[in-house]
């Protein structure tokens, strides 16, 4: 059985999220973050990159979202939230499963730069984040103006991936996304899955590690 070691409030929500669309076993271990808001020590223990999402499956142990969602996608629900090869939007598929991690980089950037006093931040450099940024955003609104999941008709793992960054980041200081409609819209959609709603229940944002 497939373990879930959860770090609170990370994106290892989004695999909770997974196993319950695919209506696959599994358990969690819940670490929570130290006073300093970092994931403790004996979280960094369990992957060389002691980053969140982490699971076992087995021998296997993996982390990477990206890695993690398409590799339970395919051992644990027969691949039906990925998109194979010879799909029309196959390469819709691997555009947006990239994306996420395009927008969570830009961020961090943000976080990194804010830790500096203004004097010493280069403007040019603020503003190309800035407008790289609302490029992304504006990108995303537009795709979802135009299909109902950012890989085409139905969900898909490229979404499992990219609800974090529009949900609990903003939670974090990140762009908000209440004057993007079309994004809105989607959310709403997502919102609506009730493996989604049991997802956050158990391991969202506002859940508490279980007594």
């Amino acid at each position: 059985m497939v373990t879930i070691y959860h770090l609170g409030v990370s994106q290892s929500d989004r695999v909770v999220w997974l196993m319950e669309e695919l209506n696959a076993p599994y358990t969690i271990e819940w670490y929570d973050r130290g006073s300093d808001g970092l994931a403790p020590a004996e979280y960094r223990a369990l992957h060389p990159a002691g980053t969140a999402p982490i699971i076992k499956d087995g021998d296997v142990v993996l982390a990477e979202s990206a890695a993690i969602v398409e590799y339970l996608s395919q051992r644990y629900g027969n691949g039906q939230l990925s998109v194979a090869p010879d799909q029309a939007n196959y390469p819709d598929y691997l555009y947006w499963m990239q994306f996420s991690n395009n927008a969570l980089t830009l961020f961090f950037i943000h976080l990194t730069v804010g830790v500096f006093p203004v004097e010493q931040q280069a403007a040019a450099n603020v503003d190309f984040l800035t407008r790289r940024e609302e490029a992304y955003y504006q990108h995303l609104n537009q795709r979802l103006g135009e299909v109902d999941f950012l890989a085409g008709d139905t969900l898909t793992c490229a979404d499992i991936l990219a609800v974090f960054n529009l949900t609990t980041l903003p939670l974090a200081g990140a762009r908000k996304v209440d004057d993007l409609p079309n994004v809105v819209a989607y959310l709403e959609r997502i919102q609506q899955r009730p493996a989604y709603s049991k997802a956050m229940s158990i391991a969202g944002p506002g859940a508490q590690k279980p007594l």
